[in-house]
């Protein structure tokens, strides 16, 4: 194993490999990747491609919507298939690991049709779905199981599935995963699969942890980046909207929907109860809404995904639990309704938009006792987010334990209208005047931050690796099911 400070970056290459044949894949995947429509690789394909192949452990460093699945995927199945291997009943030949039920679900979905017309299975596992029927798949043996951390171990303990065949081990949305707190989890399935395997880590950041976690998993890792850390897609147009309190929110939200009926929305939430609360409000005065959080059955989930994919509701209100794992080409804006924790979460979320070359709008609403969370975006992403109305506070009154500090001030201090590129495109309409934002407009009653606790990470789980956080020992059984548990989010 090496340490962390032992990352080396692959050499620099100029990548005028674009097709995939020339990247190493074989005529059988390149003939499928044809039939699907792929002509050529993304650069993180470019670059990750011939390393994984070559049998190295890899770093990728991309956002969301950049490949990275292919990128893991396609040398993976060039190189099962080379090794035409069955495995042993109950046992697996590749593992892929990915925070949210959503993701790994995208994630399947992909890989099953770049194995189409050969004989490798794809197999997933994750909470809210039947473990016994789960079991049941994993009985006869699969060659790749795309799963979540939590769901995985609860069939190990089943006994349903063993890693010791695994040769694959893939981590992808790695800093997601350490946000909902599955450490531990990937600490112990990292035990059980075999050491002389290959290890790729994807992530869409690069944060401390991440250098330490690729230190114990990864034996000499080649690092491939194609998007510096923070930065959001090119074609994503970015607003602030600074209002007052909760009630403006929900007058400029309502406002700019109708503004863009043939929008497809997302609207982030920072909480369960509050993205439940938004979605009825929308509905109630007559848009066509739904909403995925962790209260959510996965059946609920996915009709709620569907429906917005095809277009049958244009608003979609969620949580970050689903951040990371929704692929919808067509979404056309991004609302921040309430600021995220994380800075990096703010990342993820717009990378919703502007997908596959496309352009998009992210819009967030900014009170007061949030703006040194857009401080903390800001200073993330290394600019000043458009004002699209309202002014920043003079003073920022900083989280738990920080210091206020000045504000951008009143007009000048950096501060930039909402008047520039967006007046070029008035059909967009990305945004409106809060003074001019429809009166009348019920209030989101989305549920205010309780400040007498401490904020829960991305993916509103609280930590579970402190025993519960109440000083209670716990009781009964040590591990409760996915479902209770881990898979909340």
């Amino acid at each position: 194993m090496v340490r962390s400070g032992d990352l080396r970056l692959a050499p620099r290459k100029v990548f005028d490999l674009t097709t995939f044949h020339d990247l190493g894949l074989s005529k059988t995947i390149v003939d499928t990747l044809t039939a699907l429509g792929f002509e050529k690789a993304t650069p993180i394909q470019a670059k990750a491609i011939p390393l994984v192949l070559e049998g190295s452990d890899l770093i990728g460093l991309a956002q969301t919507g950049t490949g990275k699945t292919a990128a893991f995927g396609l040398p993976m199945i060039e190189k099962l298939l080379a090794d035409a291997r069955r495995p042993d009943p109950r046992n697996i030949r590749a593992l892929i690991l990915a925070p949210t039920r959503e993701l790994v679900n995208q994630i399947a979905e992909n890989l099953r049709d770049f194995v189409k017309k050969t004989p490798l299975r794809v197999v997933t596992v994750v909470g809210g779905a039947s473990i016994n029927k789960q079991s049941e798949m994993l009985s006869r043996g699969t060659d790749i199981l795309v799963a979540t951390p939590g769901r995985l171990l609860d069939l190990v303990a089943r006994k349903s599935v063993t890693l010791t065949q695994a040769r694959y081990l893939v981590l992808d949305e790695a800093d997601q995963m350490l946000d909902l707190g599955f450490i531990h989890d990937l600490r112990k399935i990292s035990k059980m699969v075999p050491k002389n395997r290959q290890t790729l880590l994807f992530s869409a950041t690069m944060p401390k942890l991440i250098g330490e976690l690729a230190g114990e998993y990864l034996v000499n890792p080649k690092k491939v980046e194609v998007t510096p850390p923070g930065k959001a897609a090119d074609k994503v147009e970015q607003y602030v909207h600074h209002v007052p309190g909760k009630d403006q929110k929900a007058q400029i939200l309502r406002k700019t929907l109708t503004d863009n009926p043939d929008g497809l929305s997302l609207v982030f939430s920072r909480t369960k109860h509050g993205a439940e609360k938004l979605m009825k409000h929308l509905d109630h005065i007559g848009f066509k809404a739904a909403s995925i959080h962790g209260n959510k059955s996965q059946g609920q989930r996915e009709r709620a995904l569907k429906a917005f994919r095809d277009g049958e509701i244009r608003v979609l209100v969620a949580t970050d639990v689903a951040a990371r794992g929704i692929d919808i080409p067509g979404v056309t804006h991004v609302y921040n309704y309430d600021l995220p924790e994380v800075p990096d979460a703010y990342v993820h979320r717009i990378g919703r938009t502007a997908r596959n070359g496309r352009d998009g709008i992210a819009i967030a609403f900014c009170t007061p006792d949030e703006a040194h969370l857009l401080r903390d975006i800001e200073k993330l992403m290394g600019i000043q987010i458009t004002v699209a109305s309202g002014e920043a506070p003079a003073v920022i009154t900083a989280g738990p334990g920080g210091k206020s500090r000045k504000g951008r001030g009143n007009g000048g201090g950096g501060q930039r209208s909402g008047s520039g590129r967006a007046g070029q495109r008035p059909a967009r309409k990305p945004f409106s005047d809060g003074a001019q934002a429809a009166e009348g407009a019920a209030p989101s009653g989305a549920k205010r931050p309780q400040h007498g606790r401490p904020a829960q990470k991305q993916g509103e789980r609280q930590n579970r690796n402190h025993g519960g956080g109440n000083g209670r020992p716990q009781q009964g059984k040590p591990r409760r099911s996915e479902g209770q548990r881990r898979e909340q989010a």
